[in-house]
């Protein structure tokens, strides 16, 4: 195969704050198509090169990167012989680890010496370099995050909330999720931005879109989708989807841009 993808799972200290770790090592040039996720995520390269194709042009990524939520999917070229370390939050975790605003992060992939010192970076990406086996960069890694934790704990109202976005699959009311929580609209968005790096809004449409990909069947037709989904016709929702994978519905299926 010309890439090998391997998950690990954080330890104990980490677990409230991070999902899994995900190792990719190409063996050939490829390029793949990542869709919008619900949290944020910082890939560390330890070896080749990796960069996003934008408007047919490669521009290469730093060693470190850290992207935050977006509504549109990102074309990535993973160079032959290319290894990287993805950190993958929780949704709220990633606020535990940075003092700034996630929402500033939204669209964004930027170099992750912008919040942590260069100097610290260099160590960890000479660590990795040296490293005999993926195991080891993680160590490496989880030090790292470790000294960079700032809180002991997520916030649990807008865990609560994102948790409900999901049970719903995206198809809910923010203002009603509000009143549920006993917390004014406002103030709601202001704290749910900050935590989880975008909107509760675009949140629930990336959570929605997610659970149609996921659980569409291939006896059902756009427009049911379209209606189960909770959009108004078949144009809305293609043009959403779009948005969302850079394809139309019957070219997404059809192709299945996705490892």
């Amino acid at each position: 195969m010309d890439v090998k993808i391997e998950t690990y799972i954080p330890t104990e200290q980490l677990r409230p704050f991070i999902k899994e770790y995900v190792v990719i090592e190409s063996s050939a040039n490829l390029v793949n198509r990542v869709l919008p996720e619900t949290s944020l995520a910082i890939a560390f390269r330890f070896s080749g090169q990796i960069d996003y194709i934008i408007e047919g042009r490669n521009n290469s990524l730093p060693a470190s990167v850290i992207s935050g939520l977006r509504k549109s999917p990102r074309l990535i070229n993973y160079l032959a012989d290319t290894g990287a370390i993805v950190v993958k939050f929780q949704e709220t975790g990633a606020h535990a680890f940075l003092k700034e605003p996630l929402n500033e992060l939204f669209g964004e992939s930027v170099s992750l010496d912008n919040f942590i010192k260069q100097q610290t970076i260099d160590r960890v990406q000479e660590q990795l370099a040296e490293a005999k086996n993926n195991i080891q960069r993680i160590a490496h890694i989880e030090q790292l995050l470790l000294s960079v934790l700032n809180f002991s704990h997520s916030d649990t109202l807008i865990t609560a909330a994102v948790q409900r976005i999901h049970a719903l699959k995206g198809f809910i009311e923010i203002k009603a999720l509000a009143d549920g929580l006993y917390i004014s609209l406002d103030a709601f968005e202001k704290r749910f931005r900050k935590t989880v790096g975008t909107s509760p809004k675009q949140f629930a449409s990336i959570v929605r879109m997610k659970a149609v990909i996921k659980n569409i069947q291939p006896t059902q037709t756009f427009t049911e989708v379209a209606f189960e989904a909770g959009f108004f016709d078949q144009a809305h929702f293609n043009k959403q989807f779009k948005v969302f994978t850079g394809l139309a519905p019957a070219d997404f299926f059809r192709l299945s841009p996705r490892w």
